[in-house]
């Protein structure tokens, strides 16, 4: 009641927010004339009389003013661009460990310097993230004579940069980079074998460009660098021929089947069932072939294998798409990102999805792949000490941002007012009309002289589109997954006069869409361009320039409404930068996949009270509701699948974080003398306990089971009945006392033999392997363990605790095995006196070999089939739910029984 009044007084948080900095940036105006006096020599001198103020204990907040002054005075001599006080707001907001949402042309790859250069100063390094390797390399290339001029270092990580290179990159100041890249390099350190072989520092500061696309869109999935497994190639091809005859399954009103089949497809949870007809199909068809023995269930426990292949080949056939899902290109399947619309090369679906892929296309079958390491952006991006972020799009998921990562958001004000118009979306009855209306406006805005930009949400569409124009004459540029390679030189030239560009999704996103084109990349396109010729192309430019703002400015049209309202937003943003003119208008249709799935029942019905005609569109605010309603289940859903994904890999980061800590510290550790004498020391008690029962009489003691297992895994055969029958003072206690001397007398016999540097180099590589190919082991346990966790939910049990004490009990057990296993092969094993230089040649080759051998996944983020997703408190209820099939009416039609009251007055009261 009285929040509304108070925000009237004292303005919102975010306004608050920018009234303090406000005050912040008349400190930094206030240093800029006493910069302006300083020699070119004497600002780069700055750098270094900074990084000595902070080596005597000055904080980075003191320094802000006067640094950002120094940062703006190189930024006007370097890049002839002086920051705005709104880009300093936005520095401040990257420094204070924030998201700056500022709008599209606002100048984020500037701001980013200012938090940039301040936190360089420490000496830890500082990360800017980005969304692909094309903006990493053109950023850091853009900025580094701005950075180097003030005497910093500037680096970027590539996929397959030379390792030296990639050290050098990591040890400068400021590195650039995907965020893919900076997680796997995160992973490969903690695989790597010496302490010279790792990449990365501590983990400081980062900046993340594009954040909402970085720590929301690509969040829902892990992070996987898997090896190969065993090949199963012939299996595929086998259940790639069986998938095809089997039917879809469907139902019609109150239950009646329309058609029985085997299957059912859920296209919101995008996932697909078999019923109970589907599964005696299928065991009957894999007991014809050979694959399944006569009698045998599918669902028995040595056959769970055949079943995930079943159903990674349905899903294949059924759920993902050509040109839609995923591209094949070079005989190899290619991965489309749903939210950029890009290709993803290298990327591999997991649990077999992408080898039933290849089947179904008829391409070679790549092996399998089984998790050597694996994280989520959310742990790894927490791990930074202090991370920030910048996108022209974040507060509709200030919530997520803040209760996942905890980080704030802060609006920026723009520089300039926003000119752009958003039309209402237009509503067609089908996908037909909708493209009809599609093409007559852009006829209309290219007519008028106006850049026209289609976003479209598939490569399909895109090509759909495309065809239309073609057969229509319309010349145009198509900007999609497939030649994502031209995305900024067709980008820049986007925005001349007449120009029609088709994009998917946001393809060419951080790249800017000019007002009668870039007249840079004119320029750079000519050899050795005359300060004529660049006058020249200037002056055309401005002419073109006008032409384009006097016409209207871009005009952007979207085929359809993509599942985010913040990725409409995003689309929206490429008009009207830095207050320049510009439309947008959605064109939609019933058939649209949004509305088809989420909202076309209530839309459907409102037309046809309408009486509306074929080519006719709808153009109501009630229409936009519905459908932002839909985009808010969606998101909803969206943000639980991340959170899910959190809850799960919070319990494996934490053993991640035990297994890592322990291995760099094996690596650190020039001699591990120590840490395998306390492993020998607690698998002997382990050993002795197993055969020894606590306060047990002799006669209880199973001796010679404690004999076989000494010999098992110390490598010793002792007479230990014999000393028992020799020495009645021998008890437990004792006993265990005269076994750990006579196996350190046997250990030290081992050194002598083999001598004491070649043994210590030889015990921290055999420690690594043995944790390594555990842990190896021990991550496919807990994929499996978590793939299967639903289920207990049937059992009235909670799965996200049950996952909690099954993964607790198995990484107990892992501690013990690389204890156990670790001791065996040392004990066993015979050691030769080496050359140490050519042993750790050895094992280097054996490592680039494995290296060339992985593949690194960000693998496809699960439907929503198993009830724990949605929350403990459905679990069951899931479970149990019956699948409506249904129409679903609202609460003020007629109910479906005929007595004609309200659905809310009859059955659905009764509901």
């Amino acid at each position: 009641m009285f929040a509304p009044l108070l925000k009237k007084l004292f303005g919102s948080k975010n306004e608050r927010e920018v009234k303090r900095m406000l005050k912040t940036v008349q400190l930094v105006n206030a240093f800029e004339e006493q910069m302006v006096a300083l020699s070119d020599d004497q600002l780069r001198a700055k750098t270094n009389e900074f990084k000595a103020r902070i080596a005597k204990g000055e904080t980075l907040d003191k320094l802000l003013p006067e640094a950002f002054a120094v940062a703006r005075e190189a930024g006007k001599r370097i890049m002839g661009m002086r920051h705005f006080d709104v880009q300093l707001v936005g520095g401040m907001t990257l420094h204070e460990g924030k998201i700056a949402e500022m709008r599209t042309g606002e100048g984020k790859t500037l701001v980013a310097t200012l938090g940039v250069y301040l936190n360089a100063l420490s000496g830890k390094g500082v990360h800017v993230v980005t969304v692909n390797d094309y903006l990493a390399r053109r950023d850091a290339n853009w900025m580094r004579p701005l950075y180097e001029f003030l005497g910093l270092t500037v680096g970027v990580v590539t996929p397959f940069q030379p390792p030296e290179e990639k050290r050098l990159a990591y040890a400068a100041d400021i590195t650039y980079g995907t965020n893919n890249e900076f997680g796997f390099d995160y992973l490969r350190d903690n695989m790597a074998f010496s302490m010279e072989e790792k990449f990365q520092r501590e983990l400081n500061f980062a900046v993340i460009d594009e954040v909402d696309s970085i720590l929301i869109d690509e969040a829902r999935t892990p992070l996987i660098i898997s090896g190969q497994a065993e090949d199963s190639s012939k299996l595929y091809m086998e259940i790639n021929k069986l998938i095809p005859q089997l039917e879809l399954h469907v139902e019609e009103v109150e239950g009646e089947v329309t058609k029985a089949g085997h299957y059912t497809v859920d296209e919101k949870t995008r996932q697909v069932e078999l019923n109970e007809a589907g599964h005696q199909f299928i065991e009957d068809m894999l007991t014809r072939v050979g694959l399944l023995a006569e009698g045998e269930s599918l669902y028995s426990a040595h056959n769970l294998g055949l079943l995930t292949h079943v159903y990674a080949g349905l899903r294949a056939h059924k759920l993902f798409n050509r040109n839609i899902e995923y591209i094949v290109q070079d005989g190899q399947v290619v991965l489309v990102d749903e939210h950029t619309g890009r290709t993803m090369p290298g990327r591999r679906l997991s649990e077999g999805l992408h080898q039933a892929i290849e089947a179904k296309e008829g391409l070679n079958i790549q092996a399998e792949s089984q998790t050597l390491a694996s994280t989520t952006f959310q742990n790894y991006f927490r791990l930074y000490t202090k991370l920030s972020g910048m996108t022209g799009t974040a507060d509709t998921e200030a919530f997520e941002f803040h209760q996942i990562y905890g980080l704030e958001v802060m609006v920026i004000p723009p520089n300039k007012p926003l000119a752009r118009k958003d039309f209402n979306d237009l509503v067609f009855l089908t996908a037909e009309e909708k493209y009809a209306a599609i093409v007559a406006d852009i006829k209309e805005s290219m007519a008028a002289g106006r850049p026209v930009l289609v976003g479209t949400a598939t490569i399909e569409t895109s090509e759909h589109m495309s065809a239309l124009l073609v057969k229509e004459g319309i010349e145009h540029k198509v900007l999609n997954a497939k030649f994502h390679e031209k995305e900024a030189e067709i980008i820049a030239q986007a925005g001349r006069p007449g120009a029609l560009t088709i994009a998917t999704n946001m393809a060419g996103r951080g790249t800017d869409i000019l007002l009668g084109g870039n007249w840079e990349v004119e320029v750079a396109s000519l050899e050795n361009p005359t300060p004529e010729q660049i006058a020249q192309i200037k002056a055309d430019w401005q002419k073109r320039h006008q032409q384009v703002l006097e016409s209207g400015g871009l005009q952007v049209i979207a085929s359809e409404r993509h599942e985010s309202r913040r990725i409409d937003n995003q689309l929206r943003g490429r008009a009207g930068r830095q207050g320049d003119a510009g439309s947008s208008r959605f064109y939609l249709s019933l058939e649209d996949s949004l509305m088809r799935i989420f909202a076309s029942d209530r839309v459907k019905n409102f037309m046809k009270a309408l009486g509306m005609q074929p080519g006719e569109a709808i153009e109501h605010r009630m229409v936009t509701n519905a459908i932002e309603k839909a985009q808010r289940k969606v998101e909803g859903r969206n943000f639980d699948i991340r959170k899910q994904l959190l809850e799960f890999d919070d319990v494996n980061n934490e053993q991640r974080k035990v297994i890592y800590h322990m291995r760099n510290t094996l690596l650190a550790a020039d001699n591990i003398g120590e840490t395998i004498a306390d492993f020998r020391q607690d698998v002997l008690n382990a050993t002795v306990s197993a055969h020894i029962p606590p306060q047990s009489l002799p006669e209880q003691w199973d001796v010679a089971g404690l004999e076989a297992s000494i010999a098992s895994d110390f490598g010793v055969t002792l007479p230990i009945q014999q000393w028992l029958d020799e020495d009645d003072h021998l008890y437990e206690e004792t006993l265990r006392e005269k076994l750990m001397t006579e196996l350190m007398a046997a250990y030290n016999e081992k050194e002598d033999q083999a001598g004491a540097d070649a043994l210590r180099s030889f015990e921290k590589q055999i420690v690594l392997r043995v944790l390594d190919d555990l842990w190896k082991d021990h991550l496919s346990t807990m994929d499996h363990l978590r793939h299967g966790i639903h289920l207990r939910g049937y059992a009235q049990k909670n799965p996200k605790q049950e996952y909690k004490r099954e993964s607790f009990t198995l990484f107990s057990e892992l501690l013990d095995s690389i204890k156990r296993d670790s001791i065996r092969v040392l004990s066993h094993v015979q050691v030769r006196r080496e050359d140490p230089e050519a042993e750790e040649q050895r094992l280097r080759q054996e490592a680039e070999a494995l290296a060339a051998r992985m593949q690194f996944e960000h693998a496809e983020a699960p439907g929503l089939e198993q009830p724990e997703i949605l929350g403990e408190e459905v679990d069951v209820a899931l479970a149990t739910a019956p699948v409506r099939n249904e129409q679903k009416l609202g609460r003020n039609e007629l109910c479906y029984c005929g007595s004609g009251k309200k659905f809310k007055h009859c059955h659905g009261q009764i509901q």
